[in-house]
């Protein structure tokens, strides 16, 4: 694939890297911190610097795509076959590249807009174009419905791959269509979409293997058909996703940096955030950690960072280290933030840096 495309994927990973001259050429314009993720609410959780907003998303898009391009590359089962979806999938990370960027930018430069709603309608049209080259996607090991049903026959494969095509077109016609409506209803129709999009082809492949089965069609049972560069492909991604986990869970650090209005908290693992001295209400130190439950964000056996919640605060922003000895809580109306630093006396020293600032 490589070979026969190298065109073609020199100008998609030109055009995914496009985003990082455009940032640089906006940089002067832009502000210190950058919001780089939105909540649920449509409200930004999360910034960061210029730097990792313009560099990261791309470079990140850049690496995924090329993850992708040497898993069918290494398929036997993808030589001469489904060029089409192959190449369709090689346009969709530059696109995505490219949209997450812009709105990045755009919001850095003041544009008033939804990020989440304004990407629904090309997030359609992709579903949809997907969809529409799903029928005609032949049995392999890397692109399609890759479920256990599926590689029991090549009619089951068939038939999955065809109501998929019809579910995932009508799906993105949906999902563009939710671009003209309010944000939370638009929100309350795209989410579980997600699910049924995926769901409704693995069902449907299931209960049409138990109609073969029920019909006494002798089927096939799933072999692994994988070369030896394939199983060393493998082994070297899991080598390093391996490597990953352990930087993840063991590494990484939360810097305060105290700027004229703003406290600007710097992470090396998580998106960064900015709190304004003139939104807190109170700040208060706590002697011991603040229990609480993740549902968004990152957590390992150093650092707690997103969103958490618990019976006293309910849902809750946490910057903090990993059961810390003292926490710094800012309360901003009904929201509180909870931080840390490594060890008693940063967090001591954060809360009274705090507290000169603010005037609380």
């Amino acid at each position: 694939m490589i070979l026969k495309n190298k065109k073609l994927l020199i100008i998609t990973s030109l055009l995914t890297l496009l985003p990082i001259p455009l940032g640089l050429l906006l940089w002067n314009r832009f502000p210190e911190t950058m919001a780089i993720h939105f909540g649920i609410t449509g409200q930004a959780d999360s910034y960061a610097s210029p730097s990792y907003a313009v560099f990261m998303p791309p470079l990140t898009m850049l690496g995924v795509q090329w993850l992708c391009i040497l898993a069918t590359t290494f398929d036997k089962s993808n030589k001469s076959r489904n060029q089409k979806i192959q190449k369709l999938v090689l346009w969709i990370i530059p696109m995505l590249s490219i949209l997450i960027s812009c709105s990045i930018y755009a919001l850095a430069l003041g544009w008033e807009f939804s990020p989440i709603v304004w990407t629904m309608l090309p997030m359609g049209i992709l579903f949809a174009a997907i969809g529409n080259y799903m029928p005609k996607t032949r049995m392999n090991s890397t692109i399609g419905i890759k479920v256990w049903w599926t590689y029991t026959s090549e009619e089951n494969w068939n038939a999955t791959h065809r109501f998929a095509g019809k579910v995932w077109v009508i799906g993105g016609i949906l999902i563009a269509l939710c671009s003209l409506l309010p944000y939370k209803w638009a929100v309350a129709v795209m989410l579980p979409m997600f699910l049924v999009l995926p769901l409704l082809p693995i069902l449907y492949s299931r209960q049409y293997y138990k109609k073969e089965l029920a019909a006494g069609k002798e089927l096939s049972t799933p072999k692994k058909n994988t070369s030896k560069k394939a199983r060393l492909f493998s082994t070297v991604m899991l080598i390093l996703l391996t490597v990953f986990v352990c930087v993840m869970m063991f590494t990484g650090s939360i810097r305060y940096d105290f700027q004229e209005d703003y406290l600007f908290v710097d992470t090396n693992l998580y998106s960064d955030y900015i709190v304004h001295y003139d939104t807190i209400d109170a700040v208060q130190f706590r002697e011991g950690n603040v229990p609480g439950l993740r549902v968004g964000g990152f957590g390992s056996l150093r650092l707690l960072m997103g969103w958490y919640e618990n019976e006293e605060f309910g849902t809750y922003i946490r910057y903090t280290y990993y059961k810390p000895e003292a926490c710094v809580l800012l309360i901003k109306g009904d929201h509180t933030i909870v931080l840390s630093g490594e060890n008693r006396e940063e967090t001591q020293q954060l809360y009274q840096q705090l507290g000169r600032r603010t005037g609380k």
